[in-house]
């Protein structure tokens, strides 16, 4: 019983604001990894290349949130 786990709250904070979900999972350099490779796609998005990393980091970040 000391092992318990929350799996929704961290992927639904990371679905409104990337990186939160792994803050609240104590995996802070995750979340600053997270912040640095969106701020690269959001820099992408003038050769279009951008919106489609993005949406893939944005999707992986949620599914990890939940996950790890």
């Amino acid at each position: 019983m000391g092992d318990k786990r929350t799996y929704g709250v961290p992927a639904l904070l990371s679905f409104f604001i990337p990186g939160l979900g792994q803050i609240i999972k104590g995996e802070l350099f995750k979340a600053i990894g997270i912040w640095v490779v969106l701020a690269i796609c959001f820099i992408l998005q003038f050769i279009l290349i951008g919106y489609l990393l993005g949406a893939i980091v944005w999707v992986w970040q949620i599914y990890d949130a939940y996950n790890n």
